[in-house]
């Protein structure tokens, strides 16, 4: 789709303008063009991953730590213009001592971050396990059927008691 990918580029007020223009043109062209951009996740009306939610959440995070510390270092940033976006290329305050402090904090947080996502991580690690060895244990209690009971209890093959499909009997 040529549209949606251009429309696409101009961002959010693109679909906006979109939507209010086919409300006025006649209105369930509006509508159908709310329901596309709700659906499709343009609007970021919610994120439609199920199960990896939280995973969709740090990687977003991670996207904007990597894109403010791009930033604050005077770097490109990931997708970015290399030539600033309107931000000065000077990444100092001109407060060595304040400029010495974000350096520090920005790398405390870094390291928080590091640590709390492997702490998700054997989190999500030792759940599993919990989950794989509640299963295990519970497939060792199970008791073991034995195949040759289950074979004198079933009917010779081709005659099924009680089928509706059995023929009557004849005299």
């Amino acid at each position: 789709m040529a549209i949606t990918a251009k429309l696409d580029e101009f961002g959010k007020p693109a679909w906006i303008a979109l939507i209010v223009l086919g409300f006025m043109a006649f209105w369930p062209i509006g509508l159908a063009i709310l329901a596309f951009t709700i659906w499709s996740g343009r609007m970021g009306c919610g994120y439609h991953g199920g199960s990896d939610r939280w995973q969709h959440k740090m990687e977003r995070m991670q996207r904007k730590m990597d894109w403010m510390r791009a930033k604050m270092t005077g770097g490109t940033p990931p997708g970015g213009s290399p030539w600033g976006n309107g931000w000065s290329g000077a990444p100092t305050s001109g407060n060595r001592a304040f400029d010495d402090y974000r350096t520090e904090t920005l790398k405390r947080l870094e390291d928080e971050q590091r640590q709390f996502k492997d702490f998700l991580e054997r989190l999500r690690f030792a759940k599993d396990k919990t989950e794989f060895d509640a299963f295990m244990a519970e497939r060792r209690n199970r008791p073991v059927q034995d195949t040759s009971q289950e074979a004198s209890q079933m009917p010779p093959q081709g005659t099924q008691q009680g089928s509706p499909y059995q023929s009557p009997p004849q005299n």
